[in-house]
């Protein structure tokens, strides 16, 4: 029992010592910044409070359309060119995991540019 004591002693002033000498990792988070001009054409994915999905093109009217079906809308709409943005706009109130869930749905299809809307200032 002595002899692991020991060992035990050893490794906390090994631990102690050298504790203060890691350099902790930082994080680089991007920021929120104003873009120059806003893309020609974009397609939005608008999650309401009462959680139906709806899609939107360049600010238009908004048309309901089901989670399963909405890969294949938007590659019609994006019509073979991939750099046609898709933003996801939900409600603060919806749950996390409709949004992740939307995301995960274009992902998979192979859609490029998805980003998520975000509201400026507080």
């Amino acid at each position: 029992m002595v002899p692991f004591i020991d060992v035990m002693l050893v490794l906390l002033i090994i631990f102690m010592v050298s504790a203060p000498l890691i350099t902790t990792g930082v994080v680089d988070l991007p920021t929120v910044g104003k873009t120059k001009q806003r893309p020609q054409r974009v397609i939005e994915i608008v999650i309401g409070t009462d959680e139906r999905v709806k899609l939107r093109i360049d600010q238009g009217d908004a048309s309901v359309v089901a989670l399963n079906q909405l890969a294949a809308r938007v590659k019609d709409l994006q019509a073979g060119n991939a750099d046609t943005p898709v933003v996801i706009s939900a409600d603060r109130n919806v749950k996390y995991d409709k949004v992740v869930g939307a995301m995960r749905v274009l992902q998979d299809a192979g859609v490029q540019r998805i980003g998520l809307s975000v509201k400026q200032g507080s």
